[in-house]
């Protein structure tokens, strides 16, 4: 909201420019300088059309902020170099003609090539500022899409930190505490067999209904740090594929999910998929940005899986290191589950990952 007052602001100055430019101006000419000034208001959402539009008021005067404005905009907001040169030679070009052109003779072929060639270095001033501001919005945004990913990586450190806590003390308890209290039970039921006074024997008897009821108790205890122990992400329900659509719509690129999978495939199988596209799209993110990405589910008689190709990236690339931990952890994975994972670069340039696991997954 807060460009509209700016854009105003420069729609009222470039028309006060026009307005000290144009001393003798005919009718048609004044409307096609006024709808240049005031089609600056929208150069942010059509900054081509806004250009065109300059190109008139440029040719009829010689203003400034019309054509500087316009071709600032253009270029901020376009990745074509090709258009933006011929942009910056039709402005200058537009502004070193005399006008009107039947005034134009052979002396003055000369002077029009000097004022072009001052002109086109004065046009390329805003283009070189716009291309560099639109550098600096791509690099800050893959900064932020970096500091995301290493934002992420650090809570799934942390949660795999207490994932290896939880099933360490599971372990400790089977082993040593649950051993104890069997132990205990087990003396209490023999006191219980072959004490002769009702006390000692009652006694007895409420220890080893105590040590039962502990067991029992721990027993449970030691299921559910295991279970908690044996997740690698949060310590909610583990995803599956149902769970793939909300995963492709919050990834923030553009995806084209394909292709379905048979139900019943089994929980580990579904959460290898999920895993995979995750880890995939996470890595187009950090080092193909403005790629497109294709996921396709597949299945055929004695195999499933994904495959997640992209293509090359279309904007400025940031040189990154990567570890390829979270590939390493995808073919790990793949491997527990008797298939295969394969990843590498396409011949386009991009990067492709497969996941194959057999039908019987479960």
């Amino acid at each position: 909201m807060r460009a509209v007052p700016a854009d105003a602001l420069l729609a009222a100055l470039a028309a006060v420019d026009v307005g000290l430019q144009l001393d003798d101006y005919t009718p048609l000419e004044l409307a096609l300088s006024a709808a240049a000034c005031a089609a600056l208001v929208v150069r942010r959402r059509f900054p081509l059309a806004v250009f065109l539009l300059s190109l008139p008021a440029a040719l009829f005067s010689s203003v400034v902020v019309v054509p500087l404005a316009a071709l600032y905009t253009l270029a901020e907001r376009s990745r074509d170099r090709r258009l933006l040169v011929a942009c910056a030679i039709a402005s200058a070009l537009a502004s070193a003609l005399p006008w009107p052109l039947s005034e134009y003779t052979q002396d003055d072929r000369f002077w029009t090539f000097v004022d072009f060639v001052y002109l086109l270095a004065t046009a390329a001033a805003p283009v070189f500022l716009g291309q560099l501001v639109q550098a600096s919005r791509d690099a800050a945004d893959r900064l932020a899409e970096v500091e995301e990913a290493r934002e992420h990586e650090r809570r799934l450190h942390a949660q795999g930190v207490v994932a290896r806590e939880r099933a360490q003390l599971a372990r400790e308890m089977h082993d040593v505490v649950s051993h104890q209290v069997s132990l205990i039970a087990v003396r209490a039921g023999a006191l219980q067999v072959g004490a002769k006074d009702t006390e000692t024997r009652e006694a007895a008897r409420a220890i080893r209904g105590l040590s039962v009821t502990t067991l029992d108790e721990l027993r449970h205890m030691v299921a559910l740090l295991r279970a908690s122990g044996g997740r690698t992400a949060e310590s909610a329900p583990q995803p599956t594929l149902a769970d793939l659509r909300q995963l492709v719509d919050t990834s923030g690129i553009e995806v084209t999910l394909k292709g379905a999978l048979p139900s019943g495939i089994g929980a580990p199988a579904e959460r290898a998929v999920y895993r995979t596209v995750q880890e995939a799209l996470t890595n187009v993110r950090k080092h193909a940005p403005g790629a497109t990405t294709t996921v396709c589910l597949w299945h055929e008689d004695d195999g499933l899986g994904v495959t997640v190709v992209n293509t090359p990236p279309t904007r400025p690339l940031l040189e990154l290191p990567g570890s390829r931990v979270g590939l390493i952890g995808l073919g790990e994975r793949a491997e527990n589950l008797a298939g295969s994972f394969e990843a590498g670069p396409t011949a386009d340039g991009g990067y492709g990952v497969r996941l194959r696991l057999p039908t019987t997954t479960d």
